[in-house]
């Protein structure tokens, strides 16, 4: 997709259903009767306060946006309903002896492998200062609020460390294929693929599926989930460009880099930081990316949404709005050099919510925009909502000891922090809330 179509955009009108490449994908949304039996689930039931917040409203939760090159728009995923999920026979049950999700700073360097700081920082990027990546507290702090209920705790920063590896006599290493470092926890020392780049982004990555198998070595027993940030651009497949993330579900093991979220490389990567979250969902935006496609191919009216309506746009006031009329107000990122490391961060934190999510046995949510809808780029990340659709929070509410009402508080009060409400990722977000917010208070 042709990336920035729009130079200056206002954001007033915002569009709830998804746009009209979705019916050129062969995208069909399941209709509003489907969405609404999806948040329900037979024996199960919530306290009155809680099923307000799980009620459908197009002002709050839209449609998934459906560009072209989105994840959904080229691999159409099947829904998970809140009773698939209950009846999944592999999902982890949160439990009094394992209800603890460990978040794990980037490993250490040896002195010996000292090359590998050079791979932190990028070769190329829109800006010749450096920004300040994103603090393992800061993520930890974030997923104590988006994980309300369970107590979520940072592992000791001395507990991964790459050293040289060394391979036995009987196996030399080769000259071509991948290189090898050593990764050591404890008195236990693994051996991580890696690989240098001539023409890359950054001059090194590490391999996603090792730092897998790692993170799955070092699960402590009180543990129901673990998340291991790195610093470092990571591949899995030897034709991989690079991968920001994955999650092991099964085995409650999740990886997410930092290094593809830098703002600093937003050109390079064709992100849309005019149109990211919440401007994702502006009208003309969204009509200026389907106008891209080829004249053959193009839809020659409105598409219709669930309801039989061609109304596809929100002149009333709602979260999604209230979020863009902020995000609209906000100055450009590039004025000031103190918007970068919230943006950064807010990425990363979106990133690592979802990929935790995966723990939970939470799918790919194909219900709504939602923080567990799958991406396919680094561009269509930044269009993604940090919140929960209300079938993903049925299942987080079912998991954790919490209220609705007070996990959104607790996200607040983070979004609120000094450094983050005027900021472009935590404002519209703290926005979002407190509209939400307001939308149960009006109704009870």
């Amino acid at each position: 997709m042709p990336q920035r179509p729009i130079s200056k955009c206002d954001h007033t009108s915002v569009c709830l259903s998804c746009s009209p490449h979705a019916a050129i994908a062969g995208f069909r949304r399941q209709g509003q009767r489907q969405r609404l039996a999806a948040i329900k689930a037979d024996n199960r039931s919530f306290p009155r306060e809680d099923q307000l917040f799980l009620e459908e409203d197009d002002r709050a939760f839209p449609a998934p946006l459906l560009l072209p090159g989105d994840d959904l728009a080229g691999d159409p995923e099947d829904p998970q309903s809140f009773q698939e999920w209950l009846d999944e026979e592999h999902r982890n049950p949160v439990t009094a002896k394992q209800k603890t999700i460990y978040v794990v700073p980037s490993p250490q360097i040896d002195a010996d492998v000292d090359f590998m700081r050079t791979w932190t920082t990028p070769k190329c990027s829109d800006h010749a200062l450096s920004t300040k990546p994103p603090g393992t507290k800061d993520v930890q702090d974030y997923l104590s609020a988006f994980y309300h209920g369970l107590p979520v705790k940072m592992m000791p920063p001395s507990t991964l460390r790459f050293i040289p590896w060394k391979e036995p006599k009987r196996r030399p290493q080769k000259k071509t294929g991948p290189q090898y470092l050593g990764l050591k926890s404890g008195d236990e020392c693994v051996r991580i693929r890696s690989r240098t780049l001539s023409n890359g982004v950054y001059g090194g990555q590490v391999n996603l599926d090792d730092l897998l198998d790692v993170a799955i070595s070092i699960l402590p027993k009180d543990a129901y989930a673990l998340l291991m940030l790195v610093d470092f651009d990571l591949y899995e497949d030897d034709d991989d460009e690079f991968v920001c993330g994955r999650a092991y579900g099964g085995s409650r093991v999740a990886v997410v880099s930092s290094a593809r979220y830098n703002p600093n490389l937003d050109t390079i990567q064709d992100v849309e930081r005019l149109h990211a979250w919440p401007a994702s969902h502006c009208e003309k935006y969204m009509s200026s990316c389907a106008s891209t496609e080829p004249s053959s191919k193009r839809q020659k009216r409105p598409q219709v949404n669930s309801r039989g309506s061609q109304n596809l746009t929100s002149e009333l006031n709602g979260p999604v709005k209230d979020a863009a009329s902020v995000y609209r107000s906000l100055p450009e990122v590039d004025s000031s050099p103190l918007l970068l490391p919230a943006l950064w961060l807010g990425r990363v934190c979106r990133t690592a919510s979802h990929e935790l999510g995966h723990c939970f046995g939470i799918a790919h949510c194909v219900y709504y925009a939602c923080s567990m809808q799958g991406t396919a780029s680094i561009s269509e990340d930044a269009r993604q909502p940090p919140y929960l659709c209300p079938v993903d929070l049925a299942k987080l509410l079912c998991t954790t000891p919490t209220s609705a009402s007070q996990r959104y508080q607790a996200l607040l009060a983070f979004c609120e922090r000094p450094g983050n409400s005027d900021t472009h990722f935590f404002g519209p977000f703290a926005t979002w809330i407190r509209s939400r917010l307001g939308q149960i208070k009006d109704s009870t």
